[in-house]
């Protein structure tokens, strides 16, 4: 069994996220399954794109698929994080680490990103990063959960993304956001999402 680091959102906080870093979402958006690509004009990174595998299998014991995401996990509620589960990483000699990303496609904004997880790992607790593991900066400059604000009339996904990567991370904790994502796009070998919904 791992341990784990208990954490809890201090609230809401909306800030617009830096051009540049919204251009390194859509990249992993781009790897994550979506038809939007990096605003730099790159695309995706080398080593991924389109043969990346939907391989993962992410599921949680708190969420469905294509369902609102549970007030629990929002700005509305605890905002704690939801539990994950997941199958399906390649068994092979490639795979050296595992990364999580929660995002919003619509407006490329990042509201998680875990690093350096042990590819032997299967799950993370509600409201717990497993250990070993790192959290990255979100789009508010926070390394943590940052709960959605869902809001009326405005519908967005938010989207849970396990990554398979060929290497560490060698980022520290509280590492920039784009320097995160860039380097988990670099590494990335396959992957799997859960997408929720905000009604």
């Amino acid at each position: 069994m791992f341990s784990v680091e208990r954490h809890r959102s201090s609230g809401p906080r909306r800030t617009a996220t830096p051009p540049s870093v919204r251009a390194r979402v859509r990249a992993m958006s781009a790897i994550a399954g979506a038809v939007v690509l990096s605003a730099t004009g790159c695309g995706t990174p080398s080593g991924t794109g389109s043969e990346l595998g939907d391989d993962i299998n992410v599921a949680s014991t708190m969420m469905q698929e294509g369902e609102p995401l549970p007030a629990a996990y929002t700005c509305e509620g605890d905002g704690i994080s939801p539990a994950l589960q997941w199958s399906g990483v390649p068994d092979d000699d490639r795979i050296a680490s595992l990364a999580v990303v929660v995002d919003a496609p619509e407006d490329a904004t990042v509201f998680w990103v875990l690093y350096d997880l042990s590819p032997e790992i299967t799950e993370i607790r509600q409201n717990s990063v497993p250990q070993p593991g790192r959290q990255g900066r979100n789009s508010v400059g926070r390394a943590a959960y940052e709960p959605p604000c869902p809001e009326n009339g405005e519908p967005h996904e938010y989207r849970f993304t396990v990554y398979a990567l060929n290497g560490g991370i060698d980022l520290p904790e509280d590492a920039p956001l784009a320097e995160s994502l860039d380097a988990i796009a670099e590494r990335a070998v396959a992957r799997g999402s859960l997408i929720t919904t905000s009604e």
